[in-house]
C-alpha cells in the first residue's frame, strides 16, 4: 500500500507545483529523494531497455511475425539518435514522413501517404487524438518515458478499433524490471533545456513507475542563410517558444503469473507560440493577413486501468478502460506586439474536450495452431468550445466497434491471418452559435466494415515473405461534419466514411548473420475521400462563395521502402533506409496533395574507437513537396547531424552534438523555416 500512497502523493503534489510555478528541477529532486528511500536495499544495475516494455500496453496480432508488417523504435534507438519528440522519432523509419502544420505550429507525420487522422496515435493502446478534428500535435509528446513505439502500415490489428485507415501508431510506456531503477537526464539545447526522470521498482507482485520531464525552449535559431522578411528578421525565430511539462505514473499488481492489473495517470501542461508566416506566396492570405497566435495552454490528462486475466492455458481476457481530457486555448492578437485583442479577427478560443471509453479483448487458442482474438469497444468523444464572451456549445459522438482476427499456422513456415471489424458512429449532439443564440444542428450516423487478410511464409530461418490486403475506413471528424469555417462553409452531417484498399508485399532477410535487409512494395486505392469542394453555394447575405466537405475524392498512393543494417565489426555499424511515395489525385489531378516528398533517404554511421566512446553521424534527404493544393512547393533539402557519447563511469555518461551541421535553410511547409544549426549537451545517469 505504501507504493500506492507514494504515487498518489506525487500526482497531487505535482498539480500543486504547477499552480505554484516551481521549477521542474525541484520536482525532480523530490522524486529522487522519495526513490532513494526504496533504493537503500537495492543493488545498482545497468538498465536493459528490452526488459522495460510495458506488455499490457502492446497491441499485437497474436501468432504472426510482427517484423514483417510493422516497424519498431526501441528506447535505445530513440536515445541513440537524440529524438526528443514523437514526430521526429518516427521520421527515422522508412515510409514515415515528418510533416508540419505551419499556421498552428503543430508537428505530425505521414505514413505511406496517409495523414495523422487516418493513422491514429495511441499510448498503451489508448487513443490520443483530439475529439474535434482527429489531429494530435506530436511535438507536444516527448519520448523520455517510452519503452518503444510500434508503427503498423496499411495492415494493422483490428484490436486497435476504428479509423485505422492507413495504419496505427502505438507508444508503449516503461515498466520496471528491477527492485529499483533510476534514469535521469539534464540537457542543454539552443534556446532552452530538457530535464527528465524515470523512477521505478518491481517487487514481484507489485511494481510502480513514475516519470517527470520538462522540455523548454525560449526560441529556436534560424539558419544564417535565411533572408529577413517583413514579419521575421532572422536570428531567433520570433514567437517560437514552447514549454512542455509531463508527469505520469502507474502502479501494477500481479497476484499470480496469470493475472496483471495496472492503473495509471498522465498529465501534460504545454504552452507555445505560433511563428508568423515568413514566405512569399502571393496566393497565401497569411502573406497580407498574418496570424499573431499564442497558446497559453495545451493540456491533457488521462486516467486508465488495464488488465490481463489468463483464465486457463487457452483463454485470456484483456481490458482497457480510460478517461482522457484535452484543454487548450488559442489567443489571437491584434498585431505583433501580442498585447491587445480588440480587432474583428482577434479572439480567445477555448476547447474543453474529453474522451471516455473502454475495450474488452478475448483471446482463444483451443484449436491447435490457431489464435483467435475478439474485441468489443465503446468510446464517447465530447467537444466543447467557446470564445471568451460567448456561451459554450457542445458536440458529441458515440463510437461502437466490434472485431475479430484469427491466425492459423498451416505449417511451421506458413501462416495466414484474417480480420474483420464493424464500426458505428452516432452523433448525439451538435450545436451552432449564431446571432447570440445557440441552436441544435441535425444529427447523423455512419457505419462501415473493415476486412483484411495476410499470408506470411518463412522460406528458412533468415528469409521471410508476407503479402497482405486490407480494406480499412475512417469516419469524418466532428470538424469535417459541422464546422462553418468562420462563415465560409456549409456543414455536412451525413458524411460517410472514406475507405482505402491497401496492398503490401514485404521481404526480410539476414545475410551472413550480419546484414539485415528489408524491402516493401505497397499500393493503396482511396475511395469516398473526404475533401473540401469549393463554390457549392452562395451566402445570400454576404454573397460569398461557400464550400462543403463531401465524399467526392478518389486517389491512389503507391511506392516502395528499403532498409538495411550492417555491423561491419564490433566498432563500426551502418544503417540506411529509402522511401519512394507517389500520390495521385484521381478525382481532381489539378489539386495537389501536400506535405509528402516523393523521395526520402536516411543513413547513419556509428563508430566506437574505444569501449566508452561512440561517435554517430547521420544524413537525411527529402525531395521537394507541395505545401498548398494549388502548387506552392517546399524545396528539397539535406540535413547532417553529428553526436559524441562518452561513458564517464558506470551509470554516468555525457553526450553532445550538432544538428543541421551545415546550417541549411529549409522548410517542411513553405513560409515556415525550420531550425538552423543547433547544439545539444546531455548529462545522463542510470541506476
Amino acid at each position: 500500500m505504501k507504493l500506492f500512497y507514494i504515487l498518489a502523493l506525487c500526482i497531487r503534489k505535482y498539480n500543486e507545483i504547477i499552480r505554484m510555478k516551481l521549477p521542474l528541477p525541484l520536482f525532480t529532486i523530490i522524486l529522487l529523494i522519495v526513490s532513494y528511500f526504496f533504493s537503500l536495499k537495492a543493488n545498482a544495475q545497468v538498465a536493459d531497455t528490452s526488459k522495460h516494455v510495458f506488455q499490457l500496453g502492446q497491441v499485437n496480432i497474436i501468432g504472426t511475425k510482427d517484423s514483417l508488417r510493422s516497424n519498431k523504435l526501441s528506447a535505445g534507438t530513440l536515445n541513440l539518435y537524440n529524438r526528443y519528440d514523437v514526430s521526429h522519432a518516427l521520421s527515422l523509419l522508412p515510409g514515415v514522413t515528418l510533416t508540419a502544420i505551419g499556421p498552428r505550429n503543430e508537428s505530425a507525420v505521414n505514413i505511406r501517404g496517409f495523414d495523422i487522422r487516418q493513422v491514429p496515435v495511441y499510448l498503451d493502446g489508448i487513443p490520443l487524438y483530439v475529439p474535434y478534428d482527429g489531429y494530435v500535435d506530436l511535438a507536444r509528446y516527448n519520448t523520455f518515458n517510452l519503452s518503444e513505439i510500434n508503427i503498423s502500415k496499411g495492415y494493422s490489428s483490428v484490436l486497435f478499433g476504428p479509423n485505422a485507415e492507413g495504419g496505427a501508431i502505438n507508444m508503449v510506456s516503461r515498466k520496471p524490471a528491477n527492485p529499483f531503477e533510476l534514469n535521469a537526464v539534464a540537457g542543454y539545447l539552443n534556446g532552452g533545456y530538457r530535464l527528465n526522470t524515470n523512477i521505478g521498482s518491481n517487487l514481484g507482485k507489485f511494481y510502480y513507475q513514475v516519470s517527470a520531464s520538462q522540455l523548454k525552449r525560449d526560441y529556436y535559431p534560424l539558419s544564417s542563410s535565411f533572408t529577413p522578411v517583413k514579419n521575421e528578421d532572422g536570428g531567433h525565430r520570433d514567437n517560437s517558444y514552447s514549454n512542455d511539462i509531463d508527469v505520469s505514473g502507474k502502479v501494477g499488481f500481479t497476484p499470480t503469473a496469470s493475472q496483471e492489473y495496472a492503473i495509471g495517470y498522465s498529465y501534460h501542461h504545454g504552452t507555445k507560440g505560433t511563428p508568423v508566416y515568413a514566405g512569399d506566396d502571393t496566393q497565401n492570405s497569411l502573406l497580407t493577413k498574418p496570424r499573431y497566435w499564442k497558446w497559453p495552454n495545451w493540456d491533457t490528462q488521462g486516467l486508465y486501468l488495464l488488465s490481463n486475466n489468463k483464465i486457463n492455458t487457452t483463454n485470456v481476457i484483456k481490458t482497457r478502460w480510460y478517461y482522457s481530457q484535452f484543454k487548450n486555448e488559442i489567443d489571437s492578437y491584434d498585431d505583433v506586439n501580442y498585447s491587445t485583442i480588440t480587432k474583428p479577427y482577434a479572439f480567445k478560443s477555448i476547447y474543453n474536450d474529453y474522451t471516455l471509453g473502454g475495450s474488452v479483448i478475448f483471446e482463444n487458442t483451443d484449436i491447435k495452431n490457431n489464435s483467435l482474438s475478439i474485441v468489443g469497444q465503446y468510446k464517447q468523444d465530447v467537444h466543447r468550445e467557446h470564445n471568451v464572451g460567448e456561451p459554450i456549445r457542445r458536440d458529441a459522438d458515440n463510437n461502437f466497434y466490434a472485431g475479430a482476427e484469427d491466425t492459423y499456422h498451416i505449417t511451421s513456415a506458413l501462416k495466414v491471418n484474417a480480420g474483420v471489424g464493424f464500426n458505428d458512429r452516432r452523433n448525439t449532439q451538435a450545436q451552432l452559435y449564431s446571432n447570440n443564440v445557440i441552436s441544435d444542428l441535425p444529427g447523423g450516423g455512419n457505419s462501415a466494415w473493415d476486412v483484411q487478410g495476410l499470408v506470411q511464409y518463412d522460406l528458412d530461418n533468415t528469409n521471410s515473405l508476407s503479402f497482405s490486403v486490407a480494406r480499412k475506413t475512417r469516419f469524418a471528424t466532428i470538424k469535417d461534419r459541422y464546422s462553418f469555417k468562420l462563415g465560409t462553409a456549409i456543414p455536412n452531417p451525413n458524411l460517410k466514411a472514406e475507405d482505402a484498399l491497401n496492398y503490401d508485399l514485404s521481404y526480410h532477410t539476414l545475410i551472413g548473420s550480419k546484414l539485415t535487409l528489408q524491402a516493401s512494395g505497397f499500393y493503396s486505392k482511396i475511395n469516398n475521400s473526404i475533401q473540401t469542394v469549393n463554390n457549392v453555394a452562395v451566402d445570400p447575405t454576404t454573397h460569398a462563395n461557400l464550400s462543403q466537405v463531401q465524399n467526392v475524392g478518389q486517389a491512389e498512393y503507391y511506392g516502395a521502402e528499403f532498409a538495411a543494417g550492417y555491423p561491419i565489426n564490433t566498432r563500426l555499424r551502418l544503417d540506411a533506409n529509402y522511401t519512394l511515395i507517389v500520390r495521385n489525385n484521381l478525382s481532381a489531378p489539378q489539386i495537389y496533395f501536400t506535405d509528402v516528398p516523393k523521395h526520402s533517404l536516411f543513413a547513419s554511421i556509428q563508430y566506437s574507437p574505444v569501449a566508452k566512446l561512440y561517435l554517430l553521424a547521420s544524413e537525411e534527404y527529402n525531395s521537394k513537396r507541395y505545401s498548398t493544393s494549388y502548387g506552392t512547393t517546399s524545396g528539397a533539402f539535406y540535413l547532417s547531424n553529428v553526436k559524441a557519447h562518452l561513458t564517464l563511469v558506470k551509470g554516468l555518461s555525457l553526450e553532445g552534438g550538432v544538428n543541421n551541421l551545415f546550417d541549411r535553410n529549409y522548410t517542411l511547409v513553405e513560409g515556415y523555416p525550420e531550425e538552423g544549426r543547433n547544439y545539444f549537451v546531455n548529462l545522463m545517469f542510470n541506476y
